[in-house]
């Protein structure tokens, strides 16, 4: 078993910072990256948080990552966008698209956006949340454009991404009601975490090269190459389907098939087709009482084991308050590679090793 760190999330937040600013991303860049992995971590989704850095930095000394750019808008259909990211960063590209659909749709009463040709845009609860910063409904469906990892229902093989849904309602006075989920049963970035910390993964998740049920996590990082299996058998499947078309073909992208197929396992491009809704346009006075109420219609059922019964967003705001306190916690092979990619970067050896004397 790995030995684990825990780093304070603000020390944290600057080692990655610093660690773009010596890639050579603008400090704009550097700080929106920064924000959106450490605020994974937070959240409780280590598989999207820090622990990327080491792919980034691949990707870009292969020439895939294109630092400092942003989002050009390839049409203008007044309540649509589509907009194509230029392989930049997607902390940097969505967030943009996001400003912008928010401005349309707090002008117009709904927007949608579609983002394409955007590396990894990581966690895609984080711009639901900007989204319901601004007092907004939002809808995201996401591919991974070229990058099979997952099997369909009865397939042995790898056809399409982890692809993403979410769906965010902010709430009066709390924090919002997010569903945020990959359509595999898990996703990829939570192998990478269980290899690094040498485990299992729990049965039903994961096939080998011969379609065979397997809990190894390294037939998804070593040749020859397993598959990630649908959550929920067929309605996964079934959702991702949807997912690749909505997210890839609708947003002006690309969906997965022989011409696409990425010839690097560090590239990660996405796209992604964005929903974005004032919930005040509606004729709905009753709306958050209504969704209180429900809410609380549902605590109140019995507790079948011991843990209390939660809503969605609820697991992720308990993490931030856990790890705020305490400390985010990193495998010690996850911290070597991060700190490795630091050197890649260009980050000197003494300042890497201030930053490594900051981890408990």
């Amino acid at each position: 078993m790995s030995t684990q760190h825990r780093i304070p999330p603000s020390h944290l937040h600057q080692f990655v910072q610093a660690i773009w600013l010596h890639a050579g991303s603008s400090a704009q860049e550097a700080q929106l990256v920064a924000e959106h992995l450490v605020a994974a971590n937070l959240a409780g989704h280590d598989s999207h948080g820090v622990g990327m850095i080491p792919s980034y930095m691949n990707s870009l000394a292969q020439g895939f990552l294109q630092l400092n750019q942003h989002p050009t808008v390839e049409k203008d259909a007044g309540a649509v966008l589509t907009l194509h990211a230029n392989n930049g960063f997607g902390q940097v590209a969505a967030y943009e698209a996001m400003q912008l659909g928010i401005e349309r749709a707090a002008k117009l009463g709904i927007a949608a956006v579609g983002l394409h040709h955007s590396h990894h845009i990581g966690r895609i609860g984080h711009w639901a949340e900007q989204c319901a910063a601004a007092g907004f409904v939002s809808f995201h469906f996401v591919n991974v454009m070229g990058d099979p990892m997952v099997a369909p229902y009865n397939g042995s093989d790898r056809r399409f991404g982890t692809n993403p849904f979410c769906a965010i309602f902010p709430r009066r006075n709390t924090k919002p009601l997010l569903l945020d989920f990959a359509t595999s049963g898990i996703s990829f970035g939570k192998t990478r975490v269980a290899w690094n910390k040498e485990q299992q993964v729990a049965p039903g998740y994961l096939i080998d090269h011969q379609g065979k049920p397997t809990t190894e996590p390294g037939v998804m990082h070593q040749a020859p190459y397993g598959s990630l299996m649908p959550f929920g058998l067929h309605k996964g499947y079934a959702l991702a389907t949807m997912c690749e078309i909505f997210g890839g073909a609708l947003s002006g992208g690309r969906t997965t098939h022989d011409e696409t197929l990425v010839t690097s396992h560090d590239a990660i491009f996405n796209c992604m087709t964005t929903i974005i809704v004032d919930p005040e346009a509606f004729d709905a006075p009753a709306m958050q009482e209504e969704a209180e109420s429900f809410l609380d219609w549902v605590k109140q059922s019995p507790q079948s084991g011991n843990e209390a019964i939660q809503v969605p967003g609820e697991w992720e705001e308990h993490n931030r308050v856990a790890r705020y306190r305490d400390g985010i916690p990193l495998d010690n092979n996850s911290w070597q590679q991060i700190c490795a990619a630091a050197l890649q970067a260009g980050m000197p050896q003494e300042e890497l090793a201030a930053f490594r004397a900051l981890t408990q």
